[in-house]
């Protein structure tokens, strides 16, 4: 059962019981992200999410690791364009030092001036590691072209300028502007009973002022065009990839479905005729990302330097006929199958259960029944599918990135014409 409660200051609380497991997975969702961020301070939410780590007013960063030890807990965190996460998962019994842990990293962090200059030599070296890993790189670069000079597009690392700019004064002040009441929902599945969490929850996040400024989010302008950069590194790696719909848009169920069929399953199109049938890569996919107000669907493959241009054009051909034809019916039923299995079995656990009572609340304010997301699966058709395909798939929308050897066959723009 799944119930919701909204304190005074804004903070609102969620939770599911699942009696038959001993395990409580705890999240603090903050609305925030590196979306949020101006460009002179670019990588302050991710920096922000290490600091909570670093120490507290009443707790050192080994006192922290102590504490969720001793509970044999899981303690973790992420940022990401537009929120940041952390969560805890212990035995039931543990609940209410976890909430006071989760609390006390949320409303006291110390943000120390020595452990801020510590800690952007470490994240200087996580930026160094995506430039030195390049199926993440290709990724950055594409979204830095295909939304220039917006938020979505920059990495939610940062620059090393940047990064290297941020001091404990400017962390505060992000701190205290972003990390309020209002833009924060506290989330928790498994064995916990409401009522007493929401005692715990009030008692522990009532300290967090009520203020939350509005975001002022503006949707980015798509670029579509060719990108190639030259790396010295054994594969060449592509991304081609189109806008693509919100978070909350009508169609997004047909997208899934259309994802799933050109590159998000083995058995997808691409996944079969560019690695199975040709043996042209190792790694190929595609894969959605959707946000409050766009989105892009993007191909992403590893191949030899001398197959770039037969890949893309494959790429390319590959949505030419999903924008052109239907797909016959047991390829659509085997693409429904597949996102029910995929979503059934992600909510088997407390985490996954946990997360996606924070996700419905930020993205929909509501929560949504198993049954009713699975009706809209199976109410998915092949005009719908085609019709999502030939919107998104239209001439002037496909931009790629290359990252790859000297010596290649360079890729042309003529290649993406749909």
């Amino acid at each position: 059962m799944i119930r919701r409660h909204v304190f005074d200051n804004g903070l609102t609380l969620l939770t599911e019981s699942m009696p038959d497991v001993r395990s409580v997975s705890l999240g603090a969702w903050l609305t925030h992200g590196s979306r949020h961020e101006g460009e002179a301070d670019a990588g302050i939410a991710h920096f922000t999410e290490h600091m909570l780590f670093k120490g507290t007013t009443t707790r050192s960063a080994e006192a922290i690791a102590q504490q969720v030890d001793s509970m044999g807990g899981q303690l973790d965190a992420f940022t990401a364009k537009e929120c940041a996460s952390y969560y805890i998962k212990v035995l039931d019994e543990h609940l209410p030092r976890a909430v006071d842990l989760l609390s006390d990293l949320l409303l006291r962090p110390a943000f120390r001036a020595e452990d801020v200059q510590r800690e952007a030599q470490v994240i200087l070296e996580e930026i160094k590691m995506v430039e030195d890993t390049p199926d993440d790189l290709v990724h950055e670069l594409f979204t830095r072209g295909f939304w220039p000079g917006h938020p979505l597009g920059r990495s939610i690392l940062g620059s090393p300028a940047s990064v290297a700019a941020i001091t404990s004064e400017s962390l505060r002040a992000f701190f205290g502007r972003s990390y309020v009441a209002g833009n924060l929902v506290v989330a928790a599945a498994g064995n916990v009973d409401h009522g007493a969490l929401r005692d715990l929850v009030g008692e522990s996040f009532g300290g967090l002022p009520a203020r939350a400024e509005p975001a002022g989010d503006t949707p980015p302008a798509a670029r579509p065009r060719l990108t190639v950069r030259s790396k010295p590194i054994e594969q060449s790696h592509i991304c081609i990839g189109t806008r693509a719909y919100p978070q909350t848009h009508e169609d997004r169920y047909p997208s899934y479905v259309l994802n799933t069929v050109l590159g998000g399953s083995m058995s997808s199109r691409l996944f079969q005729n560019i690695r199975e049938k040709r043996g042209l890569a190792y790694s190929v996919s595609s894969g959605l990302e959707s946000y409050r107000d766009t989105g892009m669907l993007m191909v992403y493959v590893g191949c030899a330097a001398a197959s770039v241009r037969e890949v893309i054009d494959l790429v390319v051909a590959e949505m030419r006929l999903l924008a052109r034809e239907q797909i016959p019916a047991d390829e659509l039923q085997r693409a429904r199958d597949h996102l029910k299995g995929n979503m059934v079995l992600g909510l088997e656990s407390t985490a996954s259960r946990m997360a996606q009572l924070a996700r419905s609340e930020i993205y929909f304010g509501r929560q949504f029944e198993l049954s009713e997301i699975l009706a809209r699966v199976d109410a998915i058709t092949a005009d719908d599918v085609q019709r999502v395909a030939a919107d998104l798939f239209s001439n002037g929308n496909l931009a790629a990135t290359v990252l790859g050897p000297d010596g290649g066959l360079a890729p042309s723009a003529d290649q993406l014409a749909l």
